[in-house]
């Protein structure tokens, strides 16, 4: 399918995650995973220009390092505020639609993308928002979102809670009365997202992905989704290597704020044992009388911190050198933007 649309796709990537740090740089067939998961994505023919939007903070220099090697392009941006970091590099590209991608889905069928970005793309005045999670059907780890620019900033205007702003789309798909939204099932007609995690949160996730890799990559290194479900028909030990996680996810942390997310579309991880003859960990401490501690100071939303820099250098700023330097964030208190207005067929 060609398109004349600017089609930009963001994979947040970062190193500081609490479960498992580092989780990006693990290695997976002499690659680090970060690697593995843009070559994927790379590998579908709809995805446009792919960029890599990392944070300023300094343990993601090593992140801005493997993009400036392995030529992808790396953005630099807020630490927490992954809508900003999306709409910022949106922004940069001049794009009509923005891709979501995390960087946790190495197992991601490039298939699966072009089915969700075609769907958009076929018809593009119709839609504000197509994803393959509102509801889920795909194996856990297949996450496609697609949303039209216009959708992306009024999302990045108006979005106000923590939960909002780090996870980029809820905003829209909380929202149904506001925006066109589309859905994109697995054409097999199961559901498969609760069942089967392609995803890296844990110790035992990397051990389930780095033995798909194994197994199939030396005969194809694009295998797919029915490559893997063959698989672990096969190898059901590879299977159960992290089936204990299956189902986990963020909403958890978010059902008594969010309105179109279930019960059943999410589940807590199990509870580990303490080890034998006392506590897993102790207390912690309680925080000083009279308040709690005082949050570190986040950079103001709707612009990035310092200046552009080239790839490798540490800093804010784009890799490899080339592109062309972000526009100037709107002047304070001015963020406005004209309201959505949208063809409808």
């Amino acid at each position: 399918m060609q398109t004349a649309l600017r089609v930009v796709t963001v994979i947040q990537a970062r190193t500081g995650s609490a479960r498992l740090p580092n989780k990006v740089l693990l290695p997976l067939v002499g690659k680090p995973l970060l690697v593995r998961m843009v070559e994927r994505v790379q590998a579908a023919e709809l995805v446009g220009t792919v960029v890599v939007a990392t944070t300023t903070a300094p343990e993601d220099n090593a992140i801005d390092a493997i993009c400036h090697r392995e030529g992808f392009l790396c953005f630099r941006g807020h630490p927490t505020d992954l809508l900003d970091r999306h709409y910022q590099v949106a922004r940069l590209f001049n794009a009509d639609a923005a891709v979501k991608i995390p960087s946790d889905v190495p197992l991601i069928d490039p298939a699966v993308i072009d089915k969700v970005l075609g769907v958009y793309l076929r018809n593009p005045d119709a839609y504000d928002y197509v994803s393959n999670l509102h509801p889920p059907s795909y194996p856990d780890g297949n996450d496609v979102e697609v949303m039209y620019m216009g959708a992306l900033e009024r999302a990045w205007i108006e979005a106000e809670r923590d939960f909002e702003r780090e996870h980029t789309t809820p905003f829209l798909w909380e929202h149904p009365q506001r925006f066109n939204i589309r859905n994109v099932t697995w054409e097999t007609g199961l559901d498969y997202s609760m069942t089967h995690r392609w995803t890296i949160d844990y110790e035992e996730d990397y051990a389930f992905i780095k033995a798909v890799y194994e197994a199939l990559y030396p005969h194809s290194f694009l295998f797919g989704l029915d490559d893997i479900l063959a698989l672990l028909e096969r190898r059901p030990d590879i299977a159960a290597l992290n089936a204990k996680y299956a189902g986990v996810n963020w909403y958890r942390h978010h059902l008594g704020e969010l309105k179109t997310i279930a019960p059943a579309q999410t589940r807590s991880p199990p509870q580990s044992p303490p080890p034998a003859g006392g506590r897993s960990a102790p207390p912690q401490s309680p925080p000083p009388a009279g308040g709690r501690c005082a949050p570190p100071q986040s950079p103001p939303r709707g612009g990035r911190e310092g200046t552009p820099s080239p790839a490798g250098g540490g800093g804010p700023g784009w890799g490899p050198p080339g592109c062309a330097p972000p526009q100037s964030p709107p002047p304070a208190g001015g963020r406005c933007a004209p309201p959505l207005h949208r063809k409808r067929d």
